[in-house]
């Protein structure tokens, strides 16, 4: 048995500029963490004497004789990629609910790439595994996803991260101080509005807007550079961190109009009500995860008034998508 750990993600900056419809032209970047919520796969070859030569756990059961009866998108164009030359048995589990604005989706392709290398004996570096997954989910599957989340769960960590240059994507971890690191992760809500839904939509939407929506783009990629300085700066300053995000987030739902809605946006100006200076829906937005930036001496009162959504801890994490256990 196989296991692979892979961090889920969430994104401060420069979402929607990591689309290859606009970073091939106009170059993007980001800024996001990986935080201690996490996909785990579990892998093992398949015994021959089954009639079947897959066996699939997720959010459903599937037992499937070929690839091509495999309904999983990435569990199927994973293994074609690795011709593995025998059955698999698989099993998913997410700390988090998927279709929430966290690289669900993204975590779980690397995370199977990861483990299926190990099956294979192979190494791959976290560069491949973030190409590999790109390719995967972009190329073989041709899904509506941007190029930041994979990127984000090979590497684990706090990146900045640029789309379009001539390396292709570069990964430029953020090296904070202990007490800046702790300052920026106390000042961070993180909860959940109860709501799932499918991201490829939205992102479908961001993308067939793109050419109208150069200028937005562009100055939400220009917000990267100004939270890197902020981050980098003395820590009484990380408040306007918290005003950038609201900056951001006011400008990114100009990009779709599936982006919010009426019920997100109260829930957003209930949270401003409570003390947060800034904050914004996970990943492309419509429901998941609301991220929030509250000032320390808010803290209290936010806590007791704001009811909305369901919080869920997090710290930032370190690490990206590794195999935890070989049995």
């Amino acid at each position: 048995m196989i296991i692979s750990r892979t961090p889920f993600r969430i994104s401060f900056f420069g979402g929607g500029t990591d689309y290859p419809a606009y970073y091939k032209e106009h170059g993007g970047e980001v800024l996001s963490s990986t935080i201690d919520k996490y996909c785990h796969i579990f892998v093992r070859p398949l015994p021959p004497y089954f009639d079947y030569h897959y066996r699939i756990r997720y959010t459903k059961m599937e037992y499937a004789k070929t690839l091509d009866d495999i309904e999983h998108p990435s569990v199927r164009e994973c293994l074609r990629l690795m011709d593995l030359g025998h059955g698999v048995e698989l099993l998913h589990s997410g700390d988090i609910p998927a279709m929430s604005g966290t690289g669900s989706s993204s975590a779980f392709t690397a995370g199977l790439l990861r483990a299926l290398h190990h099956m294979k004996g192979q190494e791959i570096d976290k560069y491949e595994l973030a190409e590999m997954a790109i390719h995967v989910e972009q190329d073989l599957i041709g899904e509506y996803v941007g190029s930041q989340d994979q990127v984000a769960a090979a590497y684990g960590g706090l990146n900045h991260i640029e789309f379009g240059g001539s390396d292709g994507i570069d990964i430029n971890p953020l090296a904070l101080q202990t007490h800046k690191l702790n300052e920026l992760q106390d000042c961070l809500h993180f909860c959940f509005t109860g709501v799932s839904r499918e991201s490829f939509r939205i992102a479908k939407s961001i993308i067939d807007n793109t050419r109208d929506r150069l200028t937005e783009l562009k100055t939400m990629k220009e917000m990267v550079q100004e939270a890197l300085s902020i981050l980098k700066g003395p820590v009484e300053n990380y408040d306007d961190f918290g005003r950038l995000l609201n900056e951001s987030w006011q400008m990114k739902k100009t990009l779709s109009n599936k982006i919010s809605s009426d019920h997100f946006d109260d829930i957003y100006d209930k949270a401003l009500d409570c003390g947060a200076l800034g904050g914004k829906l996970c990943g492309a937005g419509g429901g998941g995860f609301f991220l929030f930036y509250i000032p320390k001496e808010n803290r209290e009162r936010f806590d007791r008034d704001f009811c909305e959504c369901f919080p869920v801890p997090i710290k930032l994490n370190t690490k990206g998508s590794h195999v935890i256990s070989l049995g």
